[in-house]
């Protein structure tokens, strides 16, 4: 519920901030080639925009989330398909779904060998489970150096490729393929990420205490705040992991 109470603060910004539609629409695309035919489960949906880039292909989705406020954007995008429940204890019956995405969620569901036994229990046998995760990267510029600072901050995290395959086959979950491929181009501003991270819409700055922001998010925002023409966008291309299991 921590995180979720998180997100509730965020939504308003999220989608100025992430991208919005034009980054759901980038990641769709690179996850339709592999969804079986089907109904689709996003969980962790968010505001919607992956998972309404999957309607716009033609695929029949549907979301579901613990934040209120992030699902209430959600259910703009894809009317009477959302709802609220959570990733550890899915509101829905066994084999119910043909695929199901995880998109930048498996490090933030608190338990991810039970969210994916609840992923797979909500899949038909020969269904599909996409992943999108592990740490993103981009090639080395002004504005990864910052970000560079800050990833001490970063636990570490769960969904590896390595546990995120074990967890996988403890659930009766086969891989089919992994990647580690361009998901998404963005063009950020130095005064953009500067707003970002004041406004603490990352995850891992949520819970930073004053002492740990004076010493090590202070010092990276004031770089920021010395890079020439801050208005100027920086493109980026993230790189990310993308694992591709099939239900036994």
């Amino acid at each position: 519920m921590t995180e979720a109470k998180a997100f509730d603060r965020v939504a308003d910004d999220y989608d100025r901030m992430r991208g919005g539609m034009e980054r759901g629409r980038q990641a769709a695309a690179q996850l339709a080639g592999d969804l079986t035919p089907g109904p689709v489960l996003e969980v962790g949906v968010g505001t919607g925009v992956v998972a309404a880039g999957l309607a716009e292909l033609g695929h029949e989705v549907y979301g579901v989330d613990m934040s209120l406020p992030m699902l209430t954007r959600a259910a703009e995008r894809l009317p009477g398909r959302v709802t609220a429940g959570d990733a550890r204890a899915l509101p829905f019956a066994d084999g119910t779904f043909d695929n199901l995405v995880f998109t930048h969620v498996l490090h933030l569901v608190g338990d991810m060998p039970r969210a994916l036994r609840e992923a797979a229990r909500v899949l038909r046998p020969g269904g599909r489970l996409l992943a999108v995760h592990g740490d993103p990267e981009a090639d080395p510029d002004e504005l990864v150096a910052v970000l560079d600072r800050l990833a001490v901050l970063q636990p570490p995290r769960p969904d590896t490729p390595e546990r995120l395959d074990a967890a996988a086959r403890e659930t009766g979950l086969e891989r089919l393929r992994h990647e580690f491929a361009p998901d998404y181009e963005r063009a950020t501003t130095p005064r953009q990420l500067l707003e970002s991270l004041e406004r603490r819409l990352p995850p891992y700055l949520w819970n930073v205490d004053d002492e740990t922001w004076a010493r090590v998010v202070e010092p990276a925002l004031a770089a920021l705040r010395t890079l020439s023409d801050p208005d100027r966008p920086r493109l980026q291309q993230w790189r990310v992991h993308r694992s591709v299991y099939v239900r036994i």
